[in-house]
């Protein structure tokens, strides 16, 4: 197992500028991180010499790259715009890459009041298989994931409803696209989470490690304290032979101590989860 984390909790000062990236590389590599993920919101302006410039300021401080958030809207209802997601979903990978990111996280797009059900999912499952496509030789890896809703955005993931994200993962398993299981969306909007994992457990590459206050709704809290069952998703992984990234998505705001205290328990939830494993 290797952590990383992405602070959400921080999402704001960075974004603005009050927050450089090398100053939450140099406090993950404090925590003891094995690297830091980014929203792709943090790369201003978004270019392959910007990037290559982080890089080298993340790693000056003792860190690097794991995952690169991004949220491609592959279910928008104007074909054009969709081509441009595409467009763009393809750069970002080229600057993941300048990064040195491991995985890029996908999405499926928004729930677009003039989106049909089925056209969505036959978008959503278009634009991802063409990225994956786009990008097969490259040394990073899209994942997508159980989504719900970014600031960056008007509406709500189009796949948030469990239903459609399974389906959508059943239509993209042939083209080589991983899965980002996310743990307080699945709580929160899946009647039995595990079940849920259970049915992309071969396809999950990455994991957000995220909690929720509430089953109908994402309420974020410290990781560890609400009703994601974070440790029974990591006996199934671990029990499934995984041994991947666990990317903390860590939005208590409660700054540097949530993000210490949420690394804390996805330690040892993962030592418990593997002394049972080999006792």
């Amino acid at each position: 197992m290797r952590l990383s984390c992405l602070p959400v909790s921080f999402f704001a000062e960075i974004i603005d500028g009050r927050m450089p990236v090398a100053e939450w590389a140099r406090l993950g590599c404090s925590l003891g991180l094995d690297a830091i993920d980014l929203s792709i919101l943090f790369v201003q302006p978004r270019t392959t010499e910007h990037a290559r410039l982080l890089r080298t300021q993340i790693e000056d401080a003792g860190s690097r790259v794991a995952m690169i958030t991004t949220y491609p809207d592959f279910t928008h209802p104007d074909p054009a715009q969709r081509r441009k997601e595409l467009d763009l979903a393809i750069e970002t990978v080229d600057v993941a890459e300048a990064l040195g990111a491991d995985l890029i996280r996908v999405t499926a797009g928004q729930a677009h009041p003039s989106t049909a059900r089925a056209d969505g999912i036959a978008w959503a499952t278009e634009g991802l298989s063409s990225l994956v496509e786009a990008v097969h030789d490259r040394p990073v890896w899209p994942v997508y994931e159980n989504h719900a809703k970014p600031g960056a955005w008007e509406y709500t993931d189009f796949s948030t409803p469990p239903e459609i994200f399974l389906e959508i993962a059943r239509n993209t398993a042939a083209c080589g696209l991983g899965i980002n299981f996310d743990t307080g969306n699945a709580a929160s909007f899946h009647a039995d989470p595990l079940a849920m994992l259970d049915q992309v457990i071969d396809r999950v590459v990455s994991v957000h490690v995220s909690d929720t206050a509430v089953f109908g709704e994402l309420k974020p809290v410290e990781i560890g304290t609400g009703i994601a069952p974070i440790a029974a998703c990591l006996d199934r992984l671990v029990a499934h032979g995984w041994d991947g990234w666990l990317c903390m998505e860590e939005a208590s705001f409660q700054g540097q101590q949530g993000i210490a205290a949420a690394a804390r328990f996805v330690r040892l939830a993962w030592q418990q989860t593997r002394t049972a494993a080999s006792g």
